[in-house]
């Protein structure tokens, strides 16, 4: 796909809107192999299933704002290194977005119905961060991607014992998680405020306790 830069407004839009609607039905291609392959494939009774659906349908919504976020920080940075940090960061999450939208079909249950409203506010949160200077947008993906890794962990926890598939797509999930972080920190990422920090783990909060049931 060529670089966005390249293309004419109306082209952009397009390339823009398509991405977007891919996101949000649950449409994408994975570079990666699936780490779940060669999991056990266990038995799970119908609550351990609803338990473990309601927790992947949490880390497809995840993916999806990953998505919303790294495009438009992508779209508005400052450099062309940034920009193109941003986008390789975009192509891994991809993967993770494929893994966990075939880990929820195999459980028999489907993506957030509210996939739309999280993607936009994902998208219009990565633009501000996006124009308050590549620092600042850096520093939003290091607390990010901090939260995002604290959730992954307490998932491996919740999941059941013997649900080996999930638990080998949310632990290679975390796994590139802290190596996001470390190359936002390691771009000079700038420390964000502790009142973004706690309104960030609020919407945080609102985002994972919704998309569990819905």
């Amino acid at each position: 796909m060529p670089s966005q830069r390249s293309l004419n407004p109306f082209d952009s839009l397009i390339v823009n809107v398509d991405k977007a609607l891919r996101v949000i039905g649950g449409v994408a291609t994975s570079s990666r192999p699936n780490p779940a392959a060669h999991a056990a494939d266990a038995t799970l009774d119908e609550r351990e299933q609803r338990h473990s659906a309601g927790l992947m349908r949490v880390n497809h919504v995840g993916e999806v704002c990953a998505q919303a976020l790294y495009d438009a920080q992508a779209r508005f940075a400052k450099s062309p290194q940034m920009r193109e940090q941003f986008e390789q960061a975009g192509r891994e999450e991809e993967d993770h977005l494929a893994w966990t939208a075939q880990r929820l079909a195999e459980l028999g249950s489907q993506p957030s119905l509210l996939n739309p409203l999280w993607y936009a506010g994902a998208y219009a949160i990565g633009a501000v961060a996006a124009h308050l200077g590549d620092a600042r947008s850096l520093g939003f993906v290091v607390e990010t991607e901090r939260q995002v890794e604290a959730h992954l962990d307490n998932h491996l926890v919740q999941l059941p014992a013997q649900d080996a598939k999930s638990r080998a797509i949310v632990e290679q999930m975390r796994l590139d998680e802290i190596v996001h972080g470390a190359a936002a920190r390691e771009l000079g990422a700038a420390e964000t405020p502790a009142l973004v920090k706690a309104g960030m783990t609020a919407m945080s909060k609102v985002m994972t306790t919704t998309a569990y049931y819905i």
